[in-house]
């Protein structure tokens, strides 16, 4: 390990200091059409499990959503407290720049790495959100397949490329889950948090989008002054980036405005219940009254608001 560019950890699991990310990326490199066949699988078990829902009563499943949210809690609390510190120590000491252009967190931090490539990984587990939304006869909205679909596969492209700017969608994400999953953990185990709560989730996702969009914009202004060889980014992972979170902005903003700041919502009339899970790169949901992901009628993961429909699933 590379003190020089890395954190000093007080301690280090053996299975962090013996990630070799070398092997990890041959592998993904080697493979990159599973993901395609793991998004055809998963679009066909959530509208093949619609239609076979369609004349069954639905499962309350409020057990397991209880230990599904749980464990997505631990998990994105263990991946922010390892990748967190990396992120940090590399803008103190050297800057925003290699921040987004210099891959040190996956090339010389295998604690950092290892929780990557974990990440990576995490989002083909987290499809089985959805599986609850349909077993529990939720509605499904465009946004909450959408997200789950498109970060999947931008994660596992830009696990491939060692995309530089990653580091901040990682944490981010690891961040915003660590709250929402505990937040869904506790509705599902009849806790009641205050609605401001579901209120400060939404905001964490906007303002993820936000930066997001923003380090995207210093990536091309970096990559088009110091070029290639110097910031390791893509002109087209710019692209695909911002465009995606782009639109997850403006669903987000657009569910927000419905859900606390219209007049129906002054009025206390909530909007129609949808759910939906994480993501991205991130964690992009929204939250409100849904219950599929938490078992409560009170609180709604809905996947950057776009309009519902029972036909379409719901960070």
């Amino acid at each position: 390990m590379n003190v020089e560019i890395t954190p000093n950890y007080s301690y280090i699991f053996d299975f962090e200091n013996e990630f070799i990310h070398q092997d990890t990326r041959v592998w993904m490199v080697k493979n990159w059409t599973y993901v395609f066949y793991y998004c055809g699988i998963y679009m066909a078990v959530i509208f093949g499990g619609q239609y076979y829902m369609q004349n069954r009563p639905r499962f309350e499943l409020r057990g397991l959503l209880a230990i599904w949210n749980t464990l997505l809690a631990m998990f994105s609390i263990m991946g922010a407290c390892r990748t967190a510190p990396e992120l940090v120590h590399v803008l103190r000491h050297y800057g925003l720049f290699h921040s987004v252009c210099v891959p040190s967190f996956i090339e010389h931090d295998r604690v950092s790495g290892f929780w990557t490539w974990l990440f990576v990984l995490s989002k083909l587990p987290e499809l089985g959100d959805t599986v609850f939304i349909v077993l529990r006869k939720q509605p499904l909205i465009f946004l909450h397949w959408y997200h789950h679909i498109t970060v999947l596969m931008y994660s596992w492209f830009s696990y491939t490329e060692y995309t530089a700017s990653a580091r901040w969608f990682i944490v981010m994400n690891y961040c915003v889950h660590s709250v929402m999953y505990s937040y869904y953990a506790l509705r599902a185990l009849n806790f009641k948090p205050p609605r401001s709560i579901a209120m400060l989730i939404t905001t964490l996702q906007l303002t993820q989008m936000v930066v997001g969009c923003a380090i995207n914009i210093w990536a091309h202004g970096f990559l088009q002054t110091a070029g290639k060889n110097s910031c390791n980014i893509s002109e087209m992972n710019i692209k695909l980036s911002i465009a995606m979170y782009f639109s997850y902005f403006v669903l987000f903003a657009r569910f927000f405005y419905k859900t606390y700041l219209s007049t129906n919502a002054r009025k206390g009339k909530r909007p129609i219940q949808v759910t939906a899970s994480s993501t991205a790169t991130s964690g992009h949901q929204y939250i409100d009254s849904g219950s599929s992901l938490t078992g409560k009628s009170d609180v709604q993961s809905l996947l950057a608001g776009g309009q519902a429909s029972s036909k379409i699933k719901a960070q």
